[in-house]
């Protein structure tokens, strides 16, 4: 009997602290999951909601409309329009910063010299003040006296209104798009590049890999897959939240030729004050990413090697 109770004792001592600990893992994490409810839930959780009102900013009365603002997307031109936009900047600036920002992380990992130059002078679009950068890039592409224009006069090209034309001005923000990605992605392929164990690339010698471009395909990009993975969701996400550069250099024109999901969300919600319809936007954006992160998961999560 004794033996038992003695060893009921720290049994009950062990459970407690467990108790105990669990106890002050909640209060330390209770901070958080307040902000996330107030910040994240709650705000995403009314958006739905007003999805399915006629809500409008400035008006106390509102109703219900069922799926009336849903079904009106599908004959929105405007949002059609804005959607198809932000495909193709999405489709040009996500692989084009990726494969970019590989590039630059391969040369300045082989760089030891100036490598954190190189690394800092790339780096600083990312930290950059976008309004301020707006308005370099706004010179760069000015018709008459942008430089761009100039080096085309050079070699008797006719230089392009870039952001003054429907044809040209989708693919400018998608220029100024990718040089804003390209430097993040590139520190995230550096720190992955960082992490490969150097002897994997001394086994490959012996292996036979003697060439740069063998040693790329049989140890890097394997070893890069999860790397890769979180910079190609990370791409596509901003991609598709696109919304700084076409408010502040084109406002969504010419003739619609600019505007993207963000920015027709922004328009209906502050400018019309139509905050039901908005509202079901938004809920369709939100749709379109948590798809895309699915589909990104689903089908490159399986081809990744996790060491």
């Amino acid at each position: 009997m004794a033996s038992l109770a003695s060893m009921a004792i720290p049994d009950q001592s062990a459970l407690a602290h467990r108790r105990s600990e669990a106890r002050i893992a909640w209060m330390l994490v209770l901070p958080a999951i307040v902000l996330l409810f107030l910040f994240v839930l709650l705000p995403v959780a009314a958006v739905v909601v007003l999805g399915f009102t006629d809500f409008e900013l400035g008006y106390g009365k509102f109703r219900f409309v069922g799926f009336e603002n849903y079904a009106h997307l599908i004959t929105d031109r405007t949002f059609r329009k804005s959607l198809w936009n932000t495909t193709v900047y999405t489709a040009i600036v996500a692989p084009v910063s990726i494969l970019l920002g590989l590039g630059i992380a391969l040369l300045i990992e082989s760089e030891t010299a100036a490598r954190s130059v190189f690394r800092t002078a790339y780096f600083l679009p990312v930290a950059s003040l976008i309004v301020a950068m707006a308005t370099v890039w706004q010179y760069m592409f000015h018709p008459t006296i942008g430089p761009l224009n100039a080096l085309l006069t050079l070699v008797g090209l006719p230089g392009p209104n870039w952001l003054g034309s429907s044809g040209t001005v989708l693919y400018s923000l998608s220029i100024i798009g990718v040089w804003q990605s390209a430097g993040f992605n590139m520190v995230l392929f550096l720190a992955g590049l960082t992490a490969i164990p150097r002897e994997l690339y001394a086994a490959a010698e012996v292996d036979g890999a003697k060439s740069s471009l063998d040693r790329f395909l049989l140890v890097t990009w394997p070893m890069l897959g999860p790397t890769t993975l979180f910079v190609i969701t990370i791409s596509i996400t901003n991609a598709v939240k696109v919304f700084e550069t076409v408010k502040m250099l084109t406002d969504g024109g010419p003739n619609k030729a600019s505007e993207v999901l963000l920015f027709t969300i922004y328009q209906e919600g502050f400018v019309y004050l139509r905050v039901g319809y908005a509202s079901a936007m938004t809920v369709v954006f939100l749709l379109i990413l948590v798809v895309l992160m699915f589909l990104q998961y689903r089908i490159l999560d399986r081809r990744v090697h996790y060491t």
